[in-house]
């Protein structure tokens, strides 16, 4: 039985080590098109200089997985055709792709690897005094604005958004902004036209300027699902069943931001438990048994502000922020303790849980 997992992000590399420890006669290959794991959630230090988000594969993976390092072109009745112009034969495929950025012209994405990398050179470029504008409001845009604050205080900082923080209580972002504000780094509302060489144009009519601008929003998927014929949504996420399944062809799982999954936001938050869930639901029906439907409750998020500092949100179980003084009931407890750990691993990029192992 051959198991092909495409995509070694959160949901992929979590997935193929979690079947490589519960189908001990599968043989299992990890297609990705580059030989290292990134953590995206890191790519904010990648590209300030103040830690790497990559780490080889080699290390990330279990014994016995082999690692393909090429692109998946399109996915056929059982075979995937690579860029490289071969076939893989599979039994069973995970489809982890995950989700990329659509700057507008003049940004730099900061949210995929190459972004980051076209970003670090950038920035490591820029003279003092010069004006680093982050475009995106998100739990993205506030830690890449709050590194790079952090790791060159001789620049002048600034993050436009329509909102700071959507995600998180009225508490969360005030925490958010004030930590922000510390760091030296200007938060301007608004929503933003056009960027048109050193001006950031604002739908208000106001133009901002600016020496490096980034682009932290995250939106889209890659277009392998809607290519290889499967049922996609209106952003190209492929449908899936209660069991993470397409509803095309039942022999492929599909999860993480790539995976239509009700309610579920784009985050290495989901995509870890989505992961490990389709990797589960595969080994039962290999045994012969019945698979589970996927839930999941959050539990909170939690953020970067630069190295020393960080914002935890407790949530609900559908990921809606949770009051303060909610959060602090004695039933909050254990999430506490959930949370807190979440915070030290934005504060220390920790990404050894994938490989099955606590810090």
């Amino acid at each position: 039985m051959h198991i092909v997992v495409i995509g070694a992000g959160y949901a992929g590399a979590g997935a193929a080590n979690r079947l490589a420890a519960k189908t001990a006669g599968a043989r299992i290959t990890v297609v990705n098109p580059r030989a290292d794991f990134i953590q995206r959630v890191r790519l904010h230090e990648q590209l300030a200089g103040t830690g790497s988000a990559a780490i080889p594969l080699t290390e990330m993976l279990r014994p016995g997985i082999t690692l393909r390092v090429a692109a998946a072109d399109k996915i056929g009745d059982g075979t995937v055709a690579l860029d490289d112009g071969t076939d893989l034969a599979f039994d069973h495929l995970l489809l982890a792709v995950g989700s990329t950025a659509q700057p507008l012209p003049g940004t730099i994405p900061v949210a995929t690897w190459e972004g980051a990398e076209l970003a670090r050179v950038a920035l490591a470029a820029l003279p003092a005094d010069r004006v680093v504008t982050v475009i995106g409001g998100g739990l993205t845009g506030i830690e890449t604005a709050a590194e790079v604050a952090e790791a060159r205080p001789d620049l002048r900082v600034r993050l436009v958004s329509g909102t700071l923080g959507a995600s998180l209580s009225r508490g969360g972002q005030r925490s958010a902004r004030r930590g922000l504000e510390r760091l030296g780094v200007e938060c301007v509302r608004g929503e933003i036209d056009h960027v048109d060489g050193s001006r950031v144009n604002l739908r208000s009519g106001t133009a901002l300027d600016t020496d490096l601008t980034l682009w932290a929003v995250v939106s889209g998927v890659p277009e392998l699902a809607a290519r290889s014929g499967l049922a996609v949504d209106a952003q190209g996420r492929a449908l899936v069943d209660a069991h993470l399944r397409s509803v095309t062809d039942p022999r492929v799982f599909v999860i993480g931001d790539c995976a239509a999954v009700p309610g579920a936001r784009m985050a290495c938050a989901t995509a870890g438990p989505q992961g490990a869930h389709a990797a589960d639901t595969l080994a039962r029906m290999i045994e012969g048994r019945a698979p589970q439907p996927f839930s999941m409750a959050s539990v909170g998020q939690a953020l970067s502000i630069g190295r020393r500092d960080a914002v935890l949100q407790a949530t609900r179980g559908d990921d809606t922020p949770l009051p303060l003084h909610l959060a602090r009931r004695p039933a909050a407890v254990a999430k506490e303790r959930i949370v807190r750990y979440a915070a030290y691993a934005a504060r220390t990029g920790n990404a050894v849980w994938l490989r099955g192992r606590k810090p």
